[in-house]
């Protein structure tokens, strides 16, 4: 992700703040002095620079499409979609493919979540204590929760031990008939981060407990309906041993923490805001941070930190000025004010994705957070800046404004692609910006649209869905302003719909 990009620090170039209708909060007006007519001219230029290059794109791109066209039918079904050879599985381990024509509203929905972790070397006790709402009251629908190889300790509802009314397999976990109305769900079960070699869901690396929720790696933590229209509250209390994990994070505010008996502590975690499961986070080690704070157009003050080994802080200078360059620009220019008191990154050197947004939590790769003058080059700063702002834009568009399923994957993505992007280009130079994107677009996007690994932005169906996190799903996007078009206004209505099912 490097950009050839030095920040520099300005106040950027002043756009309309069209995006401000997603913002759940009253924004303020954005000043606009012939910042229309400015936009008008800049765009109708861009579009006759995209008119150009599109057609370029097309006429280098024929002759690959002919041969693709002839293997048609071996294209038709992506890699992605086809299970592996010489594999025997039972029909029940075999993993489902999903039809996006197949959605469905779910029957119930999760309205608060309190999880509860017992953090231990040898295995992990996860209790989560689940408000279960019908979505029609009086029709009692079996309720299904994905968890593949976890151990069920013990089920309840309403407060009453299940032994028999369940149905329990090696990828889920089946009530068959749950009560007709509203009703509370507690689980527990236990797992081993330790021997999670998988990276999804709670594993330990480095002596670190960390988490990779996304796409589908809650449901190793514990039973749950692991999709992103299932959006509830969450509270976290973490349990552990003080020497070993003196650090204990989660998402959202810090209500509580203290000490406990035989060298033990806690920490409880409250996300006032609903969100789905895929952007929780979890992390407890043995970390130290750089602390700063930023104060918001209305006047909050939101403390900011940065968490490292210790011998890496003095490299978290430039991720902590991105980070305050990026929630200003947001404030700027989306009219989008960062809603919590907190704000937590957390750099570790074998984080396996790179980055991700989870809600008020982000957990980086420490590549792509750590630089010094004596080793980084000025892409390596340029790609820490746009890193660093493009999880922070997720808070908006992707966490509190969210997919409804993974096949609108490219939505939230391509979106917050194009914020980083323009933020970016505002805070150093627009031109070489684009020129670093477009050469990136024509060196890796471009072979895999003329190649067997090319699919639709919004495919027809998945088993896998990690194998969907390609370029289709992030930067080719910018280029595409009918699709763009398409994003802003899905947030907008979304939006709209998710504000009247609050108010009601």
């Amino acid at each position: 992700m490097a950009r050839l990009v030095v920040p520099i620090r300005g106040s950027g170039i002043q756009k309309m703040g069209f995006l401000g209708l997603i913002s759940s909060f009253q924004t303020q007006p954005i000043s606009c002095h012939h910042s229309s007519q400015r936009f008008v001219r800049n765009f109708n230029s861009n579009l006759s620079h995209f008119t150009e290059f599109t057609d370029r794109r097309r006429s280098g791109l024929q002759h690959l499409l002919r041969g693709v066209r002839q293997s048609k039918a071996r294209l038709t079904c992506s890699v992605a979609t086809q299970p592996a050879p010489n594999i025997e599985e039972s029909k029940m381990d075999t993993p489902k493919e999903i039809f996006l024509k197949d959605y469905k509203m779910p029957d119930y929905y999760f309205d608060s979540v309190d999880l509860d972790f017992l953090l231990g070397e040898e295995k992990t006790i996860v209790s989560s204590k689940i408000t279960v709402l019908p979505r029609i009251e009086g029709i009692s629908c079996p309720l299904t929760l994905d968890g593949p190889g976890l151990k069920l300790i013990s089920i309840k509802v309403d407060g009453k031990l299940l032994k028999e009314d369940y149905l329990l397999d090696s990828r889920h976990l089946t009530l068959p008939s749950p009560p007709t109305t509203a009703f509370t769900l507690e689980i527990v079960t236990e797992i081993y981060p330790q021997d999670n070699t998988s990276l999804e869901g709670l594993y330990k690396s480095s002596g670190n407990f960390c988490t990779q929720c996304e796409a589908e790696g809650f449901r190793r933590i514990t039973f749950y309906q692991d999709r992103p229209d299932i959006m509830a509250k969450y509270t976290c209390r973490i349990e552990a041993d003080k020497t070993l994990y003196p650090v204990l994070l989660s998402n959202g505010n810090l209500m509580e923490k203290g000490d406990l008996e035989g060298g033990k502590h806690y920490a409880l975690w409250e996300d006032p805001f609903k969100k789905p499961c895929y952007l929780f986070a979890l992390v407890a080690g043995q970390l130290e941070s750089r602390d700063d704070t930023f104060v918001t157009r209305s006047g909050r003050e939101v403390l900011l930190r940065i968490w490292t080994p210790a011998q890496d802080l003095p490299k978290t200078a430039h991720a902590m000025y991105s980070l305050k360059a990026a929630m200003k620009w947001d404030e700027e220019v989306f009219g989008l004010e960062y809603d919590l008191d907190l704000f937590n990154i957390v750099a570790v050197p074998d984080f396996n994705m790179g980055a991700m947004e989870n809600k008020s939590l982000n957990i980086f790769n420490s590549k792509l957070v750590l630089a010094s003058p004596e080793t980084a080059s000025d892409a390596d700063y340029a790609a820490i800046l746009g890193v660093i702002g493009h999880e922070y834009f997720h808070n908006w568009t992707g966490n509190r404004v969210t997919c409804r399923d993974w096949f609108q994957l490219s939505l939230k993505e391509g979106l917050t692609v194009f914020r980083d992007q323009e933020f970016s280009s505002d805070m150093g130079s627009r031109p070489v910006k684009r020129i670093a994107d477009v050469s990136k677009l024509r060196a890796y996007q471009f072979p895999q649209d003329a190649s067997p690994m090319a699919h639709p932005v919004r495919p027809h169906s998945y088993i896998k869905m990690d194998n969907f996190y390609t370029g289709w799903s992030s930067v080719s996007l910018f280029l595409s302003l009918e699709f763009f078009l398409y994003i802003y206004f899905f947030f907008v209505f979304y939006n709209i719909i998710y504000k009247m099912s609050t108010d009601s």
